[in-house]
């Protein structure tokens, strides 16, 4: 079944305020960023994004902060984003700080249909409050309920017009599980190939899970934090 759709701005037909969102990446590794420019674009608000983290003031979901597009932010790290900071102290933002790799697992589960599981990961922190804890073994664990999203937006290396995707080394990082988890993915990549021209063995993410893909452009491929050694 061909996927394909022309850009970033017909991929996000019928995405409407209110909405959940999953947005893959890490920093900046590995972000839609076309899709968060045309998301920037279409003026979409009431937003809850799931993602890793919130990209910086200027850039990934910074952009959406800064247009006050997202209403809650579900997240493990946020710490390179002044704007994001002064929403949330201001009561602006809602957040739901999760442990990195409970988000990673949460989102797991929301792709492979498992309500929920349990994980020592913030037992004995605020991180448990209000939810169910159980003994196991000698050892306490907190039940953890799966995320799903209306949307989820990714970005591969390569993919095919059936939806077939190859992320390139880190940039592979939060793409696969968000792909698995929403009710309609979209894919955008760097190469789109037709079928057949990737080797099966290579697949990261089967089609089944991709809904729309289509080749993005222009991207900047920014770095968080560039640390250089000084010349001799």
């Amino acid at each position: 079944m061909d996927k394909r759709v022309t850009d970033a701005d017909v991929a996000l037909m019928g995405l409407k305020d209110g909405m959940t969102l999953m947005v893959g990446g890490f920093g900046l590794c590995g972000i839609p960023e076309n899709l968060i420019a045309a998301l920037a674009r279409s003026g979409v608000k009431g937003l809850t994004c799931i993602s890793n983290n919130a990209g910086v003031d200027d850039f990934g979901l910074g952009l959406l902060l800064k247009s006050k597009q997202i209403k809650k932010m579900i997240a493990s790290y946020v710490g390179e984003n002044a704007e994001f900071e002064r929403q949330m102290l201001s009561g602006e933002l809602e957040v739901d700080l999760i442990p990195q790799g409970t988000l990673a697992e949460r989102c797991r589960a929301g792709g492979s249909g498992i309500p929920a599981f349990f994980t020592p990961a913030g037992y004995g922190t605020e991180v448990a409050e209000g939810k169910e804890t159980r003994e196991f073994d000698g050892k306490m664990y907190v039940m953890e309920r799966w995320l799903r999203a209306d949307f989820a937006l990714v970005k591969a290396w390569k993919g095919d017009t059936n939806g077939n995707l190859v992320f390139r080394h880190t940039a592979r990082n939060f793409n696969p599980m968000m792909a698995m988890a929403g009710t309609i993915t979209i894919a955008e990549v760097e190469h789109l190939v037709e079928p057949g021209a990737i080797d099966p063995d290579h697949v990261h993410t089967p089609g089944i899970f991709v809904h729309r893909i289509f080749q993005g452009k222009d991207y900047e491929k920014r770095i968080e934090q560039r640390t250089v050694r000084q010349r001799a």
